[in-house]
């Protein structure tokens, strides 16, 4: 199921950068990966380039510096990689959530929330420690508490499809259906149908 608050005035074509968005566990990076290879386009993740640029891991950054420090950085290499070429961008659960990273996102790129429910977002983070907001509490009281707080500002993304048990090519062609909507030049590379 697909929806979408689309402004008017745009007017994406090929050259558009395409930012995913959602909670962490949602699926942004593995079906960026291959939105990438099908669109014939880079991916990005924005988490290993808020890492590269900190020279340290998230984990690192949030328990020697803050979250408030790492959501300064994440929105410079946001910011930094929104002026670079046509891409697939996969963000941090809470870029979305920052106002100036958000009005970025909507002045520079096509946003696409990947909305999953509860129990998808536990089953995929259960066991991972590389998550700093899951790691002093209980996982799934505090995802519940992000699908609360995060929900109505990720609705505010270009387009929403919805993500579950199905594995990441059904999604990635659901978001590519979701976004010729949008982008009518939308096109495959000739292994779009591969599995």
């Amino acid at each position: 199921m697909t929806s979408a608050a689309h402004s008017p005035s745009r007017n994406p074509g090929q050259d558009t950068i395409i930012v995913l968005v959602g909670l962490m566990g949602a699926g942004k990076s593995c079906v960026g990966r291959r939105m990438a290879q099908r669109l014939d386009i880079p991916f990005i993740d924005a988490d290993l380039e808020v890492e590269a640029a900190a020279g340290c891991s998230i984990v690192d950054i949030f328990e020697q510096y803050g979250e408030e420090a790492f959501r300064d950085g994440e929105r410079r290499v946001i910011a930094r990689l929104l002026d670079g070429p046509p891409s697939i961008i996969a963000t941090g659960g809470g870029a979305f959530i920052d106002e100036q990273t958000r009005a970025l996102i909507g002045e520079k790129a096509l946003s696409v929330w990947l909305r999953a429910d509860l129990d998808t977002l536990v089953s995929r983070t259960s066991g991972r420690s590389h998550r700093p907001l899951l790691n002093s509490s209980d996982p799934r009281e505090i995802l519940s508490a992000l699908i609360d707080q995060r929900y109505p500002v990720y609705a505010e993304a270009d387009v929403v499809v919805d993500t579950g048990s199905d594995n990441a090519n059904v999604t990635c062609g659901r978001v590519i259906d979701a976004l010729a909507d949008h982008i009518p030049a939308v096109k495959t590379s000739p292994t779009s149908d591969a599995s």
